[in-house]
């Protein structure tokens, strides 16, 4: 199965914020949802209220990615940040 991934720019501009650990974190997940969107380690799950069109996985044990899936299969990563500051 082949996954394509698009990186919005609020999420490259917040990336660019991440510290090493942090980047490496993310990519370990992102090749896990590379190969399964729904590995039971990424926590995926849809999410409500005004971002009821987007999901989310948890990068590590407090960042978060919030992305989209349009209907042809095209993943949107839109953002990625502590789970304090994405939803408060």
């Amino acid at each position: 199965m082949f996954v394509k991934i698009y990186l919005h720019k609020s999420f490259e501009k917040q990336y660019k914020k991440l510290d090493n650990k942090q980047k490496g974190s993310f990519k370990a997940r992102r090749d896990i949802f590379i190969v399964n969107p729904f590995d039971q380690i990424l926590n995926n799950h849809p999410l409500h209220g005004e971002l009821k069109d987007f999901r989310s996985i948890n990068v590590n044990s407090d960042l978060r990615l919030i992305y989209k899936e349009s209907p042809k299969g095209v993943y949107t990563f839109y953002k990625i940040d502590s789970h304090s500051n994405l939803y408060s």
